[in-house]
């Protein structure tokens, strides 16, 4: 009896270890999970953010454009945003943090805004830099490779993309064809506090 408390309790903490770092997704991976138009607008949510939910916070290319050039439009379909939202807290967790994140990183990407696009990211990273694989370790090693990292063509696939069109699955919400992903990072084994951070950043 004693050996199987003990075996429990052991799987129950090395299931919590595991989402600590949600895998990083590759380019082109195809997402299990889409977005799909809901039939109902979404209502206005003025709601405290929650944490991911730890069930599913585990293991997943010339731009000139300025801060207020970043892709909006007033057409947007309420349903469209509503079934990301709901897609987003099925398999991540709250959607406020992620709706938060993403406009924050198409805010700085557009003004070209180095340190706060670093500040976004989760480190090591590893990226494309002149054609080759490197690992960037911290925001200020970030920064001073941006313009080889974040690529006219990645800069201007996330300032475009349209949070109804995003695609969602457990490795996190996709811009483009996997140029970018952001995914929920714990900070504690129970997955009580999560931060939304830039998970990869590739050619596409």
């Amino acid at each position: 009896m004693n050996k199987l408390i003990c075996a429990a309790v052991i799987a129950m903490l090395l299931s919590g270890c595991d989402k600590l770092a949600p895998p990083v997704p590759e380019a082109g991976d195809t997402p299990t999970k889409a977005a799909a138009p809901a039939a109902e607008p979404a209502p206005a949510n003025a709601a405290t953010a929650s944490v991911p939910a730890a069930e599913n916070a585990a293991t997943p290319p010339a731009h000139d454009a300025a801060a207020s050039s970043v892709t909006t439009d007033p057409a947007t379909d309420p349903a469209a945003d509503k079934a990301v939202d709901d897609a987003i807290d099925d398999a991540l967790g709250d959607h406020i943090r992620y709706r938060a994140a993403f406009d924050e990183l198409q805010r700085a990407v557009a003004a070209k805004d180095a340190a706060a696009v670093a500040a976004l990211v989760q480190y090591p990273l590893v990226a494309t830099i002149d054609g080759k694989k490197a690992t960037i370790k911290d925001s200020a090693a970030f920064a001073a490779q941006y313009d080889k990292i974040v690529t006219p063509a990645i800069a201007d696939v996330v300032t475009r993309q349209k949070y109804s069109d995003l695609f969602v699955n457990y490795k996190g919400v996709m811009f483009g064809s996997g140029q970018v992903w952001l995914n929920g990072i714990c900070k504690d084994n129970a997955c009580k506090q999560a931060d939304v951070k830039v998970v990869a950043i590739q050619p596409g």
